[in-house]
């Protein structure tokens, strides 16, 4: 009660602050987003279908908050009425949600909840009489004033016989109708849909939560599962799963989803590695249309392309992944042919993991991953290779032969390169030494090896195993984890912080314990912007991390080791396992939804808005000098 009554006044002094002084109405919005999370926790921990669109909502509340820009229309004063007209007409909006969030979270009618809405009534119709007084036509204000006084009364007569929710939403929406209209002070230069398409984060945003909200409805279809229907929320998490090609299952794929329902996952795991915006530019460029100088903007700072080859870089992803993906499932077909598969099976079985193994997912046909494969070095490489080369951008896999001879090539694609050989060789390394005699001691020499070598190229993004990973020992357990949020490189399909922001972190820790002043690689000096968003996206994610964590700990009784793996590979968008997510409730489920969805998002999203073409703001401030040890 204490923090719905915080949020409430918070909410109230947001409003009237918002066109006077932007920080402390921000200050106060944020206090009433985290008052109305934790007055709404009891019913956010127990309800999944409430966590899901509560915790939705309180994201995208927090965020468009933070997006808030008004500018005042050049030369317009607003009145202090026409002030109180709109503060008035904003607190009379505010009413239906309280009295319909009222009907669905205490549809008993308690006297705390009728009261909180008796009382939002009133305060709303209160400054509805506040600005009937300060009309400046006093004939017409008896008229005017009648109109709350009467929904006042109603609203007081309906608390007392226990109809408050229905009088106060219809007390709100008839007032709200009878209101007359002011020219708003607020220079709107576009429509409202254009908000989710002219800005990148923004962008990046909303086409991935829609296409998760559109995965969710098909696998929702009777069509689409073995029994005829899912429950939402597993729809929802496969969905996700898929679209943030993270590999993580509350359902077993071959034997819980028909073949169109399999298909439905295919279908986005492929748009999820794609991009809708690559493929929707690629569309538009075959039927011959051009986009617009804003559409172009927003999509070079998405693909951090010059203008000039944007077609072009679009181009090459498409072809690119393409003929990765038929190469590989062509040799994968004739793997399991091998193995003793029927062909339409086979044919089926090679084309899905193909574009599993490409874009990073995990998705399997196999209840047991690829387990049945593990003596399978053909399979097992062809897998690997298409996770390292999906895992790597187009650009930086074009570099590759000349890199491996020796050439120059440009900084970024060779730190990513570097990177990610070092990663793969150190995690094989790890894997043989830790699990010699563990998972892999029934495996022969070349067996231990080759499973060691595939391990080490899933860990850090596929998700696929070939060995039993909830057996793993501690040490080893610990490297899965640092590797799973390292996760791949820029361009790729792959998640978690990347793996040049690691090379650039590296090699800045270097120069200061070198004593050096500048971080140098390849007579090119990096600049502290960048190294300013290395640690901006690293420090993100932890803190991501241990807020998911946290839920997790708060409301699951499951150990603590099984939860933090799940966490770490639901958002570096790995999907390997240690058996935890089956057993996750519905709150459980939300927060590794929410994880996979921030983690496939987020630091797409944090590197656009850093890498937004912002002026810097000149100072002249003395340095700070801050001792750090």
């Amino acid at each position: 009660m204490i923090a719905a009554a915080v949020a409430s006044l918070a909410c109230l002094g947001a409003s009237l602050l918002l066109f006077r002084r932007m920080l402390p109405a921000k200050i106060l919005g944020y206090a009433a987003i985290a008052g109305c999370g934790i007055a709404g926790f009891p019913y956010l921990a127990t309800d999944p279908r409430i966590a899901l669109f509560g915790g939705v909502a309180l994201i995208q509340a927090g965020y468009f908050l933070l997006e808030v820009r008004l500018r005042q229309r050049p030369g317009f004063a607003i009145s202090p009425r026409d002030r109180s007209l709109e503060r008035a007409r904003g607190a009379l909006w505010a009413v239906p949600p309280i009295a319909l969030a009222g009907f669905v979270l205490d549809p008993v009618g308690h006297a705390l909840t009728e009261g909180a809405v008796a009382a939002a009534m009133l305060i709303s119709q209160g400054m509805v009489v506040h600005w009937t007084v300060r009309r400046q036509t006093p004939a017409s204000t008896p008229a005017w004033i009648l109109l709350p006084i009467v929904a006042m009364i109603a609203g007081i007569s309906a608390f007392l016989k226990g109809q408050t929710l229905p009088a106060a939403l219809s007390a709100s929406l008839l007032t709200i109708a009878v209101l007359p209209r002011t020219r708003s002070p607020i220079a709107y230069q576009e429509h409202w849909w254009e908000v989710f398409l002219n800005h990148p984060a923004r962008v990046l945003i909303s086409t991935f939560l829609g296409l998760c909200v559109f995965g969710t409805l098909l696998l929702q279809l009777p069509w689409a599962s073995a029994r005829g229907d899912i429950a939402l929320v597993d729809a929802a998490f496969t969905s996700v799963s898929a679209v943030c090609v993270t590999g993580l299952t509350v359902l077993d794929t071959p034997t819980d989803f028909t073949l169109l329902g399999q298909w439905f996952i295919l279908v986005l795991i492929q748009l999820g590695g794609f991009g809708i915006m690559t493929i929707s530019t690629v569309a538009l460029h075959v039927i011959g249309r051009r986009m617009s100088l804003r559409q172009e903007r927003l999509l070079t700072t998405l693909t951090e392309t010059n203008r000039s080859d944007l077609i072009g870089s679009l181009l090459l992803i498409v072809r690119f992944t393409l003929l990765t993906e038929f190469f590989g499932a062509v040799l994968l077909t004739a793997c399991f042919l091998a193995a003793g598969e029927p062909l339409p099976p086979a044919l089926w079985k090679g084309v899905f993991t193909a574009i599993s193994a490409f874009c990073n997912a995990g998705f399997a046909l196999q209840s047991t991953n690829l387990v049945p494969y593990q003596n399978n070095p053909l399979l097992l490489h062809t897998v690997a290779a298409l996770i390292i080369l999906g895992g790597l951008a187009p650009a930086t896999c074009m570099m590759l032969p000349d890199w491996l001879r020796g050439r120059a090539i440009a900084l970024a694609p060779r730190i990513a390169l570097v990177t990610s050989a070092a990663l793969l060789l150190a995690g094989m390394l790890f894997f043989l030494v830790f699990e010699w005699n563990g998972v892999l001691a029934s495996l022969t020499f070349a067996g231990k090896l080759h499973n060691a070598w595939f391990q080490s190229v899933t860990l850090r993004t596929a998700g696929f195993n070939s060995v039993d990973i909830s057996s793993v020992l501690g040490p080893t357990l610990l490297i899965m984890l640092a590797f799973m949020f390292i996760g791949g490189s820029p361009g790729g399909t792959a998640g978690g912080v990347k793996t040049t922001t690691v090379g650039v972190l590296a090699m800045t820790f270097w120069a200061s314990i070198t004593g050096r002043n500048e971080v140098v690689a390849g007579n090119r000096r990096i600049p502290q912007n960048t190294i300013n968003r290395a640690i901006t996206v690293v420090g993100s994610g932890i803190l991501v991390w241990f807020t998911a964590l946290l839920a997790l700990q708060i409301t699951q009784q499951l150990p603590a080791r099984e939860l933090a793996f799940e966490v770490t590979s639901a958002l570096g968008t790995v999907g390997l396992s240690l058996g935890a997510t089956p057993h996750l409730d519905g709150i459980g489920k939300i927060v590794i939804i929410l994880t996979m969805f921030i983690g496939r998002v987020g630091p797409m999203t944090l590197f656009t808005l850093l890498s937004l073409d912002i002026a810097p703001a000149g100072s002249r401030c003395p340095d700070a000098r801050i001792p750090l040890n």
